[in-house]
C-alpha cells in the first residue's frame, strides 16, 4: 500500500506516513480522513473504516524554522555551477570579492567561484583594484543551496 499524506490543521502538507500510522492517528482521534481509498477498507473486531489516503490533523502542529545552509567552499562552487565569475571558464577555487585580509568573510555574498589563474591574478585586491569585472552579480547569481 502507498503512504498517506498528512496535512496540518490549516491544510498545509506535513509529511507522508504509512497506512498503518494513518489509521492509528484516525482511531486516536488525532486526525480526520480527508480522502480515502475507494476500494480498500480496514477491518478490526469493533471497527471498519476506509483506508486513508489523506488525513488532516485536528490540532495545528507548529513546524520549526528551517536553517539556511552554512557557507562551504563546495556550496559556492555548486551555486556558481563551477564557472569562474571573472572569465567564465571552469572554476576550481573560491575567491573572496572583499579579501579576507581587508575584512571580508566566508559568506555567501562575499565569495564567488574562480579559476586558478583569475584567482591568482586578482590576489589580495578587490575586483576594481585588479581591473577585473565580475560576470556574476547578485541579480543574475543562482540561488544558494538550501
Amino acid at each position: 500500500m502507498r503512504s498517506a499524506l498528512v496535512l496540518n490543521a490549516g491544510y498545509e502538507p506535513l509529511s507522508a506516513v504509512s497506512p498503518q500510522r494513518a489509521v492509528v492517528l484516525v482511531l486516536q482521534d488525532k486526525a480526520l480522513v480527508e480522502h480515502s481509498h475507494p476500494l480498500h477498507r480496514v477491518r478490526a473486531a469493533q471497527v471498519e473504516l476506509p483506508l486513508p489516503r489523506v488525513i488532516r490533523l485536528r490540532r495545528y502542529v507548529r513546524v520549526p524554522f528551517r536553517q539556511r545552509a552554512p557557507w562551504t567552499r563546495r556550496g559556492v562552487l555548486v551555486r556558481d555551477a563551477h564557472r569562474c565569475a571573472y572569465c567564465g571558464r571552469r572554476a576550481s577555487t573560491v575567491d573572496h570579492v572583499q579579501p579576507r585580509s581587508r575584512g571580508g568573510g566566508d559568506t555567501w555574498l562575499n565569495t564567488v567561484a574562480a579559476c586558478g589563474p583569475c584567482n591568482h591574478r586578482k590576489a589580495d585586491r578587490t575586483p576594481e583594484q585588479a581591473g577585473m569585472a565580475l560576470l556574476i552579480t547578485r541579480s543574475n547569481r543562482p540561488p544558494r543551496p538550501r
